[in-house]
């Protein structure tokens, strides 16, 4: 059986399924939208972006659409449950009263969203009351507890999968903050009891509860009443709570079309100190380039996902090959066969893992040593109990002596040196705007920095220079068009807007494409304020004088001084022929040019 041989030694690096781009197992996200269905929620309005009144209920339903609509291109992975509670007719498998688990044919109560659960969740609200039909709350003389039950059911539904390969949420959206408030005494304790140790049990499971409050009108959500409690906020927290919900909330409500690798464990690896103390850390991807989705091929009758089997046929008698393939380099007139182990101990330069060579200077790590996006790395006390503490101890002492690690990073595709930058925590009213860490820069190779003088070699002429006139006004030109608190988080990428809301028209089959908004487009309007255009103007006329014609300079060619050279020399050599005469005698035209 013949192999290429250049595919045995291959270098890995740019593979697309590296631990960079690759979505596993371990980065999924199971979630629960539970949606409180009563009266109240159809009865309170509020302004919404249109500033036209709509129900509370509509606001929840809009933003878990918008939300799975988002899903689907940033964590596609993930797989949600949608269940109200309060409602008239129930639907869950524990058959419990007034909870509703919505979900539609082909489809697991948990799983991926698809185009048809979103397709009929968008229309939910026209046909709720008729089908599904809304009651009030826990009311007196009654023993039925719908959110104990959709804290029952949303439990049971998180029970797929493991805490250790997923993280499990419930987003609960309510604008009542006492549940339990039309009972009385006795009654009320029991069941704020019974509720508060269900919540306590899923939480024990590795359930993340998270409320998102709608506030009424007349009165602000007050989460004190019951549901800190539930979800266990005291202090600081509890402050802070209400402010942050609204932002979450709004952030659901306006979520961009994007592709954004969220902050999950990419791997985990050692890191070798010294004198056999080693600890665990592990590895945070916080900046990649967003692409495009992978096309994935799908069955033309179920449209399920395709899955790619590779079977070796021998080329003598046409029978597959059931025994593994092996692998061989020509050497000599020879091939040399080799098997998979071999090959990947040959590949394996070192095992994965960091090992501190010593400490430098900050000073010493230049800014053109960053060549490619670093990684965040943080201590982890899951395999290797007391790693936080020793990296804590590290990391203080490097920020206080202003000193960063090199270390020698044992990649399988690409070891090479590393720096790692620690980094302290920034804080701003209260909430965390950098995490204490350690960034991993990695270095590059001698052959990777190139003198200025390769780049850029000398001429016979010298470059213009600018005089300091001419710098002050571009100085002050750039102070009036500088963006402030600028973030790269504030723009998204206008292609991939549109990329992302071509996919959602076909797959919803809309009549429309929904519009995209290119924020990357200059500001027109503040380009044309009075300071701004002043200082064009200013910097215009110190650069080019005040005789400068901007229309008549626009309407030159501009071309290289090669082009020129080419464009001269076609030229000179049609000087050389009578075209006319040529053309009258049937000259052939390749002789004209040999």
């Amino acid at each position: 059986m013949d192999l290429d041989p250049e595919d045995v030694f291959k270098d890995e690096e740019d593979d697309p399924d590296n631990e960079f781009f690759q979505q596993s197992e371990s980065s999924k996200e199971y979630v629960v939208y539970l949606v409180d269905a009563s009266r109240k929620m159809f009865s309170t309005t509020c302004p919404g972006n249109d500033q036209k009144d709509e129900t509370h209920f509509h606001t929840a339903v809009s933003c878990i659409a918008g939300s799975l609509k988002t899903q689907i291109i940033s964590r596609s992975y993930d797989e949600v449950a949608i269940c109200f509670f309060n409602t008239r007719e129930k639907k869950n498998l524990q058959d419990l009263n007034g909870v509703f688990v919505f979900n539609v044919a082909e489809r697991e109560h948990l799983d991926r969203p698809t185009a048809r659960l979103i397709k009929e969740f968008d229309c939910i609200e026209e046909s709720f009351m008729r089908e599904i039909g809304s009651q009030y709350g826990i009311v007196p003389g009654s023993r039925e507890n719908s959110l104990y039950n959709a804290l029952w059911v949303a439990q049971a539904l998180l029970r797929k999968g493991s805490i250790k390969t997923a993280d499990k949420r419930i987003l609960l959206f309510t604008n009542e903050d006492d549940p339990f408030g039309s009972l009385q005494d006795a009654a009320k304790k029991d069941m704020t009891r019974t509720t508060l140790q269900r919540a306590k049990d899923a939480q024990d499971l590795g359930i993340s509860i998270e409320l998102l409050p709608l506030s009424r009108p007349d009165s602000e959500f007050n989460v004190s009443t019951f549901y800190a409690d539930l979800i266990g906020l005291d202090g600081e927290d509890l402050a802070q709570f209400m402010p942050s919900a609204s932002q979450k909330l709004e952030d659901m409500k306006d979520q961009l079309r994007k592709r954004m690798f969220t902050k999950r464990v990419v791997r985990r690896i050692g890191f070798h100190i010294a004198n056999g103390l080693s600890i665990e850390l592990n590895t945070y991807a916080l900046i990649r380039p967003t692409v495009p989705g992978a096309i994935t091929w799908l069955d033309s009758v179920t449209n399920h996902p395709l899955k790619t089997e590779r079977s070796l046929i021998c080329e003598d008698t046409g029978a597959l090959i059931q025994e593994p393939p092996k692998l061989f380099q020509p050497y000599r007139n020879e091939n040399v066969k080799f098997l998979p182990e071999e090959i990947a101990e040959i590949k394996r330069i070192s095992p994965g893992k960091l090992r501190l060579l010593g400490f430098k200077p900050l000073s010493c790590l230049k800014d053109y040593y960053n060549l490619r996006p670093s990684t965040f790395v943080y201590a982890s006390d899951q395999e290797v109990v007391g790693s936080t503490c020793i990296f804590i101890a590290l990391h203080r002492s490097m920020l206080k002596h202003n000193r960063f690690a090199v270390a020698y990073y044992g990649a399988s595709n690409h070891p090479q040196l590393v720096a790692l930058v620690a980094q302290d925590e920034i804080t701003s009213a209260g909430a965390q705007m950098e995490p204490p860490g350690m960034h991993m820069i990695y270095l590059p190779y001698s052959d990777d920095i190139r003198d200025d003088e390769e780049i850029f070699p000398d001429t016979e002429e010298d470059a213009p220079r600018a005089d300091e006139d001419q710098i002050q006004k571009a100085a002050a030109l750039i102070k009036r068009i500088y963006v402030k608190d600028f973030s790269a988080f504030q723009f998204a990428n206008p292609a991939l807007q549109r990329h992302y809301a071509v996919l959602q028209a076909l797959a919803l089959a809309e009549d429309d494409i929904p519009e995209t908004t290119d924020e990357t487009a200059p500001d027109e309007e503040g380009l044309t304020r009075p300071a701004v255009v002043r200082a064009a103007e200013a910097f215009k006329h110190s650069v080019y004088g005040d005789s400068y014609d901007e229309e008549s300079d626009m309407g030159k060619e501009k071309m290289s001084e090669a082009s020129r050279k080419r464009k001269a020399i076609a030229e000179n050599a049609a000087k050389d022929y009578d075209w006319g005469n040529l053309a009258d005698k049937g000259s052939p035209t390749w002789n004209v040019f040999s």
